[in-house]
């Protein structure tokens, strides 16, 4: 149940309360007055046949009537004149009686009716007054609670979108309620979010740049020492190193969005065979090809990271099957670590990131979902239930 639901109920429910209370207490008010108006309209008629009867006058009252109600002819006896309302179970009767001079009991007597068909239409107007009043406070509460609701929603998917890497969205505030606070509140996140980043971008990048040079003199200098053991391990960890920045300046540009794409009529299996190229333990399978509109250079740069990573934290055999669009790679590894995973379904990957806590830093998953995003291609990820994890490419087609 949305907040507006809720709302609206809230208040209908609060209205027919106030409406049944305020009812019943108008039923039993009026219930006491013409109880109290009906009794001394009958005590002043009893009145007046007791002095009918003393001049000779004919009434309407009658002598001990043998229909007189017990707790009457009891009350009576004290030489008081007596009231009384009797329900026989089908009908009300108001009786008024007292003692004449030869002690014995003159007593008038009328039926209810009238008195209860009056309150019976009073609480049928009162019913009716109270459920249209009751609609219409619904109908408002409806109205009210929609509003709220759809601010709150508006600042809900302005969250989301900020989540998923909208730092653009806001909410517009409307009003200084609660929710014009929370809007506020989620604007002001997505700006200190959004500054937050650029800092790191920029910091980043300019690490990078600024490693670029050092690097390749160590890259010159490595080709200077003579041929060996220590000079090939050197070598391999400068290659590395260069790799790193690469990779970090390539995280910069995708941040920054300043990337562009080149698209061009390919097909799937030629991008994922140059894609893995030269790789061991990559066995490629084509199920069903197809020709797609994109960027065969950062097509095939997601499915490098995505075979290196399989290779780095998986197991061999890696398969690479071609479905079409669809491109799935599986190793026969561990699979994602559950924190990995649970990361990877919300936020997507996380820089520096692998999940494995014997390798070191990581930037292949980064870097695909960005060319994936560029691309407006999906990635996803799972762990297969025979053990292995699979990711899976979908390119978009028109």
């Amino acid at each position: 149940m949305n907040v507006g639901a809720k709302v609206a109920l809230a208040v209908a429910v609060a209205a027919v309360c106030v409406a049944g209370a305020i009812g019943v207490l108008v039923h039993r008010i009026t219930a006491a007055d013409q109880l109290a108006t009906a009794r001394s309209g009958l005590d002043q008629e009893l009145v007046s046949a007791a002095e009918d009867r003393a001049s000779g006058r004919a009434s309407r009252a009658r002598l001990d009537p043998p229909d007189l109600p017990g707790p009457v002819a009891r009350a009576v006896r004290g030489e008081v004149r007596v009231t009384y309302l009797q329900d026989t179970g089908e009908r009300r009767f108001l009786w008024a009686a007292t003692l004449v001079s030869d002690r014995r009991v003159l007593a008038v007597s009328r039926s209810y009716g009238p008195e209860e068909r009056s309150l019976a239409a009073l609480d049928r107007a009162l019913l009716a007054t109270g459920a249209a009043v009751g609609a219409l406070v619904a109908l408002a509460g409806l109205v009210l609670g929609v509003r709220m609701g759809r601010r709150a929603t508006a600042a809900a998917r302005t969250a989301e979108g900020i989540a998923a890497g909208d730092l653009d969205a806001r909410v517009r505030p409307r009003g200084h309620d609660e929710i014009a606070r929370l809007a506020a509140s989620v604007n002001a996140m997505a700006d200190a979010l959004g500054a937050r980043l650029e800092a790191e971008r920029r910091v980043t990048a300019d690490i990078a740049h600024e490693l670029r040079t050092p690097v390749a003199g160590m890259s010159t200098a490595v080709g200077l020492l003579p041929p060996g053991r220590a000079s090939e391990l050197v070598a391999g960890s400068v290659q590395k190193l260069r790799d790193l920045v690469e990779d970090v300046l390539e995280v910069a540009r995708l941040d920054s969005q300043v990337a562009t794409v080149e698209t061009e009529p390919r097909e799937v299996s030629a991008m994922v065979r140059r894609a893995v190229a030269g790789r061991e333990g990559v066995e490629v399978r084509v199920t069903a090809d197809a020709i797609v509109t994109t960027d065969p250079r950062r097509v095939e740069r997601i499915l490098s990271n995505l075979t290196a990573n399989a290779l780095r934290h998986g197991a061999a055999p890696v398969e690479v099957e071609v479905d079409g669009p669809v491109v799935r790679v599986r190793d026969h590894g561990p699979g994602f670590p559950p924190e990995l995973l649970a990361v990877l379904h919300t936020s997507g990957p996380q820089r520096f990131r692998t999940g494995d806590r014997t390798s070191g830093t990581g930037l292949g998953l980064t870097i695909a979902t960005g060319q994936a995003r560029l691309l407006g291609a999906r990635l996803s990820f799972r762990n297969l239930q025979d053990g292995g994890a699979e990711t899976e490419l979908r390119l978009p087609t028109p």
